[in-house]
């Protein structure tokens, strides 16, 4: 039976951004698995776990698309090396609850009037439509448009969008009037809702418009489980979640010691710079009666400002792709904690972040192929320190 998807955008030239999407699946989740035992040959054969598979379809919960066309002929996808609209409203990565509201949001937007943005020219109005999808079904929609006149437009036309997108919880735009490449701007302005929630098992973590969240639920859900897992069996009396997010780590982890009966709960705090994703960690560990701290920092200048006394037992890290970088890195060499889980999106910074911590050893391993069809992959260590 053939593991290849059929993606006709692909095969007509149309969109390569899936570029492994002709590479059977077990042959792209055997590359990665190389690739991140070539990087961590320190760590044994025997640690690492079975990868967690990603899907070859049907498992984005997030389409960021841009808005191109024109009045009457709108698309919803990419631009072309041309700077034209490119459609991909029918894109088999993107799971069906998303894939069934692009045309009703396409047939939105031409109703409203507004025009697609028009990148060679610089004009126009609507630039961005981010979905996210919850597990429950529901959606936040985020406008990216240039001017507040657009704003004014969405605003009114709320009522026509509910009607055909019912399943829309959370409604906003997002301001950006400079001609530049990024995918949105600073200025946030809810229309409906504040938050999506996005339902995990044990906790469900809420999401504003601007938290970052990982782009596969059900490898998310392994990913956190997975964590938990290793805490729990350790039962820490202590942990910090560094670049926590809306609080994934922090949150599971301490559901998972809840359900050991520990008798005394470990102390979780999140640290993280995004003040709305700390906000949504706080409403999450709220709702999941959790007594865990969040505060909005820079994770390493929390880490390097903290007196030595409360270093915690378990520190988690999940950075961005440059890694925890040489000062973290060194905080953690001399910490006194007794173990690390380091979640990264590139195993060449993790690579480079362990080799500055000799003090460490891994004592257990896994690959999430969070991103199918492409490198990209999330690789999960657990670290113990050296006797």
């Amino acid at each position: 039976m053939s593991t290849l998807p059929h993606c006709a955008y692909f095969e007509a030239g149309r969109c390569r951004s899936c570029v492994l999407i002709e590479t059977p699946y077990p042959a792209q989740l055997t590359d990665k698995e190389r690739r991140c035992r070539q990087l961590l040959p320190q760590v044994p054969e025997a640690l690492w776990l079975p990868s967690v598979r990603g899907g070859t379809a049907d498992f984005r919960n997030k389409a960021k698309l841009v808005v191109g066309g024109r009045p009457g002929s709108v698309t919803l996808g990419i631009l072309g090396r041309d700077g034209e609209g490119i459609d991909l409203r029918d894109c088999l990565i993107q799971e069906p609850g998303i894939r069934h509201a692009i045309p009703q949001l396409a047939a939105f937007i031409e109703a409203t009037g507004l025009a697609p943005y028009d990148v060679p020219r610089r004009r126009g109005e609507l630039k961005f439509v981010h979905l996210t999808l919850a597990p429950s079904g529901d959606l936040m929609l985020r406008f990216v448009t240039r001017t507040e006149q657009a704003l004014h437009v969405l605003r009114k036309a709320l009522p026509d969008l509910l009607e055909r997108v019912p399943r829309a919880a959370v409604v906003s735009v997002n301001l950006l009037p400079e001609h530049k490449a990024v995918l949105e701007g600073e200025r946030e302005e809810l229309l409906l809702g504040s938050s999506l929630e996005m339902e995990l098992g044990d906790v469900s973590l809420h999401l504003r418009p601007q938290s970052f969240f990982q782009t596969n639920t059900a490898v998310a859900r392994a990913l956190y489980a997975q964590a938990a897992d290793w805490v729990a069996a350790e039962g820490p009396d202590s942990i910090w979640d560094l670049y926590c997010g809306v609080g994934g780590f922090a949150l599971h982890c301490a559901a998972a010691a809840a359900r050991t009966g520990a008798a005394a709960m470990p102390r979780v705090l999140g640290v993280e710079i995004s003040e709305s994703a700390v906000e949504s960690a706080r409403r999450s560990a709220a709702d999941a009666g959790i007594a865990a701290e969040f505060v909005a920092a820079d994770a390493t200048a929390y880490a390097l400002g903290a007196p030595a006394e409360e270093t915690p037992h378990t520190v988690i890290v999940n950075p961005p792709r440059r890694g925890v970088g040489a000062d973290l890195a060194a905080w953690i060499e001399r910490a006194p904690a007794h173990r690390v889980i380091y979640s990264s999106c590139n195993p060449e910074s993790l690579a480079a972040d362990l080799a500055a911590m000799p003090s460490w050893r891994v004592r257990g391993a896994r690959v999430f192929d969070m991103f199918p069809h492409t490198r990209h992959l999330e690789v999960m260590v657990l670290l113990e320190r050296r006797v």
